[in-house]
């Protein structure tokens, strides 16, 4: 609507005032305006519009003998066909960023698999929060997989951001895809992750300014049994899962937490499992620490446990999605890091 109000604006100007006083500002700003706000026929017709509206001013005038009133005529109709010209040039911009959105949307998809709503027993909710919203892909991870040894989960950050924290990320989901049905347990399984991140960073020792080599990934590991109420964790440098149960939060600290993935020279005596009570009913978030290291406006971290323990009592698509807006409520819309969660809910086994 703005374009044709500055239009009405610059008629009722022009024919309010006297005559020496012209409405071209008005008249250029609606046909300015239209270029970024209105298709290709809006930007035409209002520019249409604005020459009609100028001429037939200097016939209300008797200005048709006026030479500086046709050289504002002029001017009006350059800037009309300016205005077309923005308007296609904007419209092929907006053309190459939608395409080039569809591409993040593909390769997210890609590396970050839409999680299943169901696994046996097991119902899950995803959450992703890219801090560039327009990237809509980032470092942060998760999966979760149906194996014969139960439902195993990951979720995991890597260090950095950019394409090499992609391209990080894609390596660790694809090894874990395709060792989860095989690791006879935790342990093994984190063994065949940190060995795929080892031969990952292997390929690139001599690349000019790279940090590939260095590139870690914390990482948490969680098996949910199908004949046992229990889940068993392995901490790889990631924030502790917190296991909600009949409205009381609890954070599953790591007895003795192992260090983040491609650091394995940091290993002592092996990857830990903690064991856990995981009842039906019971819920389990996991998260990356874009969560609580979400700030407000004073500097003050989010308080996740606290936040939550009002919201345990929902499904895990709706504790998701309190937990989504209130992330952002929490930080005024500016979130400075990736966020990911995954919610894991046992049921009762048929």
């Amino acid at each position: 609507m703005l374009p044709a109000l500055l239009l009405f604006v610059g008629l009722a100007v022009g024919l309010a005032t006297p005559r020496d006083v012209r409405p071209d500002a008005f008249l250029a700003t609606a046909m300015v305006s239209a270029a970024a706000l209105l298709p290709l026929w809006g930007t035409v017709l209002i520019g249409v519009g604005a020459c009609a509206i100028f001429i037939g001013l200097m016939v209300d005038f008797h200005a048709l003998r006026d030479a500086t009133a046709y050289s504002e005529l002029a001017t009006l109709a350059a800037i009309a066909a300016f205005a077309v010209f923005f308007n296609r040039l904007l419209g092929r911009r907006a053309d190459q960023l939608v395409q080039v959105r569809s591409v993040a949307e593909t390769a997210q998809l890609a590396v970050l698999h839409p999680v299943p709503r169901h696994l046996g027993h097991v119902t899950l909710e995803s959450l992703y929060l890219a801090a560039a919203a327009e990237a809509r892909i980032g470092g942060d991870l998760y999966e979760a997989m149906h194996t014969p040894h139960g439902v195993r989960l990951l979720i995991g950050d890597v260090r950095g951001k950019g394409l090499l924290a992609i391209q990080t990320a894609a390596t660790l989901l694809s090894a874990f895809r395709e060792a989860a049905y095989d690791a006879p347990d935790l342990p093994g399984l984190a063994r065949r992750l940190e060995t795929s991140m080892s031969r990952h960073a292997a390929h690139y020792p001599g690349v000019p300014g790279s940090e590939i080599a260095e590139r870690f990934v914390t990482a948490l590991l969680a098996e949910i049994p199908d004949h046992e109420p229990v889940v068993r964790t392995v901490t790889c440098g990631h924030p502790p899962p917190l296991l909600l149960h009949r409205g009381e939060v609890r954070e599953l600290q790591p007895a003795a937490p192992s260090p983040p993935l491609n650091l394995g020279m940091l290993m002592g005596d092996g990857y830990h499992v903690d064991l856990a009570p995981f009842h039906p009913g019971d819920k389990l978030l996991l998260y990356t620490d874009g969560v609580t290291e979400t700030r407000d406006r004073s500097g003050t971290f989010y308080p996740l446990a606290e936040r939550i323990r009002s919201w345990s009592g929902e499904s895990p698509h709706q504790l998701l999605h309190h937990l989504h807006h209130d992330l952002i409520a929490y930080s005024g819309g500016e979130l400075d890091d990736d966020i990911a969660a995954l919610l894991a809910q046992r049921h009762p086994r048929p």
